[in-house]
């Protein structure tokens, strides 16, 4: 049986992967066009990488309709102290967020699900970093729906120490402090979406009326406060959220 379009832009997007290469454009024949071949090929990314979905990312709609949606693999999950990465330009690329993790399955439900009910799902809520790194060149001129099926740059997650559930709903804005090699950076960190809550109930409602079914475990990030911060490699980054907590990690290249 011939492989579907779905399937052959899928197999590009995971030897890249694989390979860690940033190159072209999808050839057109198998280049998406729609929201729903895009999120089509997101499914395939996971199956042909033989994997599971450990968490997703997302924010609330753009004005312009593109959706901010992409599920993150499950051996991509990193809880350790010293965290392997594909870095960019001898960097770590990495975005400060939230976690919010479910402690129950939410299966798909045509009907969705309301903010109470996803709420009462969260079992615990973390600091985390999405660590960043996408499949197409940068002067590639890939458009919206190529990089939403490449999972819009993301390469992983790490999960950091657990923030207090209430404290995490009412971080809209945080200041972020990187410290590394002596050297102490500030951001004044603001939620994309003024609530970082906000964009997991969307995620949640309208992702299971599409028959995505969530699985306890899973880790639903929702947006970065400062967007992307590049970080040395090899050498210990302390990071800290005023008023949240704080953690060390190293970053080592793959």
């Amino acid at each position: 049986m011939a492989m579907s379009t779905a399937a052959e832009a899928a197999k590009e997007l995971v030897s890249r992967r694989k390979n860690d290469q940033q190159l072209g454009r999808l050839d057109s024949i198998i280049r998406p066009t729609t929201i729903d071949e895009s999120i089509a090929i997101q499914t395939e990314v996971v199956k042909q990488m033989e994997d599971s979905v450990g968490g997703w990312k997302c924010l609330l709609p753009l004005e312009n309709g593109q959706l901010i949606v992409a599920p993150i693999l499950a051996n991509t999950v990193n809880r350790n102290k010293k965290c392997d990465i594909f870095s960019e330009h001898n960097v770590a690329r990495i975005e400060p967020e939230i976690a919010f993790v479910l402690g129950k399955d939410l299966p798909a439900n045509k009907n969705g699900y309301s903010a109470e009910v996803v709420d009462a799902a969260v079992s615990s809520c973390h600091m985390a970093l999405e660590l960043i790194k996408g499949r197409f060149a940068g002067d590639s001129d890939a458009d919206y729906f190529e990089k939403l099926s490449d999972c819009l740059v993301n390469q992983g997650l790490f999960i950091g120490p657990e923030i207090e559930k209430e404290l995490a709903y009412k971080a809209n804005e945080v200041s972020i402090n990187v410290t590394q090699n002596g050297t102490k950076t500030n951001y004044a960190g603001v939620h994309p979406n003024n609530a970082p809550h906000k964009p997991l109930h969307w995620l949640i409602d309208t992702m299971s009326k599409r028959g995505v079914s969530f699985s306890k475990g899973q880790a639903v990030i929702t947006g970065s406060f400062v967007g992307i911060v590049d970080v040395d490699l090899n050498e210990e980054c302390e990071i800290e959220y005023e008023g949240l907590g704080d953690y060390k990690i190293t970053f080592t290249a793959i």
